[in-house]
């Protein structure tokens, strides 16, 4: 398998796109080759105005273990090391910054950056049986930059769990403190992955990359500080056509038509 192989594109409904981990083989671990592929594969849907959202699933039994253990314990000097962690940091990042919607469908296993993966989604949809972990303190290596986005994503004492303890919690577990959205039946996690999708792609695109923008950056502020960059989103909002499209749309009783 060639590297552009690592991750398959499909759009199997209307303005989204579906990217598939595939090193079923290693439960899609995050060689450094996948983390290249997969952070190229997200800047083509974002910057493609034809993917409303985008879908992430893995291949074989599992979502992502996590980063290759294998190609962690061949690292021999800490600029190489430097060098892996920065690239999976920015692959975190594109997935929190891009102005489309990701949704993450999980079935199997999540684990250590596998976890991250998920939390580093704007929404997951998990199978029933799908099981999350942060595993790295069984291995004297705690998982230091999942941290980072779950602790963004869930409670502080729940992500504090997660990482102290480095167990195995069940979907509804994930569910009830926040990393998911939602549990379905298994082998349905993909298509209800898929639904919501496609009915936020339905949204104007313009909107939708406002809204997630300013979303993200009014984490890190303060109350007053969120509410002045609230209002200057929603003042450049107001301006564009999609805006007044909607509003028009909604007084006169009819569906809107974005200019996507």
């Amino acid at each position: 398998m060639n590297d552009t192989q690592l991750v398959t594109r499909e759009t199997p409904r209307e303005r989204v796109r579906l990217l598939t981990l595939h090193r079923p083989g290693a439960y899609n671990a995050l060689s450094g080759a996948l983390i290249a592929v997969l952070h190229d594969a997200l800047n083509e849907a974002a910057a493609d105005p034809d993917v409303g959202a985008v879908v992430l699933r893995g291949a074989g039994p599992g979502f992502c273990a996590g980063h290759d253990l294998k190609e962690l314990e061949a690292v021999t000097d800490e600029p190489e090391a430097e060098r892996l962690f920065d690239a999976c940091a920015a692959l975190m990042q594109a997935v929190a910054g891009s102005p489309k919607p990701v949704i993450a469908a999980v079935h199997g296993v999540a684990t250590a950056a596998g976890c991250q993966l998920v939390a580093s989604c704007d929404l997951a949809v998990a199978a029933a049986s799908a099981r999350f972990a942060t595993p790295g303190v069984n291995l004297g290596l705690f998982c230091s930059t999942p941290m980072v986005a779950l602790s963004r994503a869930v409670a502080r004492k729940h992500a504090l769990e997660l990482l102290l303890t480095g167990e195995l919690v069940d979907a509804e577990h994930a569910a009830r403190i926040g990393l998911v959205n939602r549990v379905v039946p298994d082998g349905e996690e993909t298509e209800a992955a898929l639904e919501l999708a496609t009915r936020i792609a339905g949204r104007s695109a313009q909107t939708l990359a406002f809204g997630k923008a300013l979303f993200q950056a009014q984490l890190e502020q303060s109350l007053p500080e969120a509410y002045a960059a609230a209002n200057r989103v929603m003042v450049e909002n107001l301006r564009h056509d999609d805006a007044r499209e909607g509003i028009r749309a909604f007084l006169e009783r009819r569906e809107p038509h974005w200019r996507r």
